[in-house]
């Protein structure tokens, strides 16, 4: 049990006809994908590469490749498909010597299989890189995070029991296999036996028509997909989507004037935040249905606040918020988060380690855990926006912006300025007629003076990298360049 193969062998074992990937029929099994992924793993294993990297859309290659480099003993590395082809290649040559398939090649890939040999047994070597993901690089260019065979295992197993899913249970995935949580849905996915069905290219209309042609019942989201899915659920009007149960999101902040839209439109459906790093095998903390619905429905405003809250820690993981001195901060005071548990990495290809000999990880988030627990993140520590001394929330000031009916996506940036330092920059996408003098002063009668945009610029669309993060960089450039 020290290699992410067990997850797929024993779900082979165990429940082998049961569809794995796929449409209800016609799909491919749990002892097919097993097949699989062992002969397109003694075929790499016989290559002495260095990785089996992988660059194309989801599909039921994805879990295949994933598996056949754990057979193989060597680690899976996705890569973007979606980056220029010389800023692909650029990230292929770190990689070393691999096994590559390319865009469009994966159900060749898969296909090509046939009746080859199998590898029969996989390598028993926890501390080996099982997987290697580029970070996404919002405000630098990628880190390879090395992802262990035990990182990868212990979040498995301490969230995850075998069989656990009941048979009609299908997971919608669309985010790309290149994000951790593609990496880890699939891992859940199969130890639970819980049918895939991948979404190839993210769109919020072939989204809804897939989880009602495949009567989806679990589904992973970031929260501008989340946004996207209820802009057309509201165009379309009345439509239900009957057998969602669980809809999870994570990956970025969530804005709660989105998710309180979602929790209307999905009255029926058990919301689960699951915040998590690259670099700690994805979930860390949970903030699950019953914390939702209590939230919401809550008249102390405490409780009703953990709506904006990444839930609590999940087994086998310890939280805390330190200050600058790294000593604990206590309840409600905000903070850098670290992150300690055999799930956490903190390696890089070609760095040193990034945990502290005590195993604790500063994950570069800042926040604050309240007296029952539960976890704030309030944004990266880096973007923080420093106004004459003073510090403000992008994510505050973005919340505000959600509010008014007529943006629909906003980010809050900090633009230089000679007097202050900093001032608050914003750029937004809009619905009907509205001006940017306008959208300051709403900002300025809800959080004041000190924290409404000098500068606003209306755009098309917010730059976002294929996992739906803000380029910030690239708003914070733009904006520098905008008057005031």
């Amino acid at each position: 049990m020290t290699n992410i193969a067990f997850l797929l062998d024993v779900a082979a074992d165990t429940m082998g006809d049961r569809v794995a990937v796929g449409p209800r029929r016609g799909g491919t099994t749990f002892a097919e994908l097993r097949r699989l992924a062992q002969v397109l793993g003694a075929r790499v294993a016989g290559e002495s590469v260095d990785a089996l990297s992988f660059a194309d859309a989801n599909g039921v290659a994805v879990p295949v490749a994933l598996f056949a480099a754990a057979w193989a003993g060597v680690p899976y590395a996705p890569v973007n498909y979606r980056l220029p082809e010389e800023q692909r290649e650029r990230l292929l040559d770190r990689l070393g010597t691999t096994h590559h398939v390319g865009m469009g090649e994966g159900d060749g890939w898969v296909a090509g299989a046939g009746a080859g040999t199998e590898q029969e047994a996989y390598p028993d070597e926890p501390t080996t890189p099982a997987v290697l993901l580029f970070t996404s690089g919002t405000t630098a260019e990628p880190k390879s995070a090395i992802l262990e065979h035990d990182n990868l295992l212990a979040y498995a197993l301490n969230t995850n029991a075998l069989a656990s899913a009941d048979e009609d249970e299908a997971v919608l995935l669309a985010v790309p296999p290149f994000h951790i949580a593609g990496v880890a849905g699939v891992l859940s996915a199969v130890f639970s036996g819980r049918r895939i069905v991948p979404q190839a290219r993210f769109s919020p209309e072939e989204w809804v028509d897939t989880a009602q042609r495949e009567e989806v019942t679990h589904a992973f989201l970031v929260p501008t997909m989340l946004a996207r899915i209820v802009g057309v659920l509201a165009e379309r009007g009345g439509v239900e989507l009957p057998t969602l149960r669980t809809l999870s999101y994570g990956g970025a902040r969530m804005p709660v004037p989105v998710l309180e839209r979602a929790l209307a439109l999905f009255p029926n459906a058990g919301f689960v935040n699951a915040y998590g790093l690259t670099e700690t095998s994805a979930t860390v903390t949970v903030l699950g249905p019953d914390e939702h619905r209590e939230a919401l429905a809550s008249g102390d405003p405490a409780v009703r606040a953990r709506l904006g809250s990444a839930g609590r820690p999940v087994p086998g993981v310890d939280i805390e918020v330190v200050g600058d001195d790294g000593a604990p901060l206590p309840p409600g005071v905000e903070g850098r988060i670290r992150i300690r548990g055999d799930q956490v990495s903190g390696r890089y290809v070609g760095q040193g380690p990034a945990v502290d000999p005590d195993g604790w990880l500063v994950t570069g988030d800042l926040g604050r855990i309240d007296d029952q627990g539960f976890l704030f993140v309030h944004g990266r520590s880096d973007d923080v926006i420093i106004v004459g001394g003073e510090n403000i929330s992008p994510g505050e000031v973005e919340d505000c912006l959600l509010r008014h009916p007529a943006v629909t996506a906003a980010a809050v940036v900090g633009v230089p300025d000679e007097e202050w330092g900093e001032q608050v920059g914003a750029m937004v996408t809009t619905v009907g007629e509205i001006g940017p003098d306008e959208l300051a002063a709403w900002v300025h009668d809800h959080l004041g003076g000190l924290k409404a945009p000098k500068i606003v610029t209306l755009a098309e669309e917010l730059p976002m990298t294929p996992t739906g993060k803000v380029l910030r960089r690239v708003v914070r450039a733009e904006l520098a360049n905008s008057p005031a």
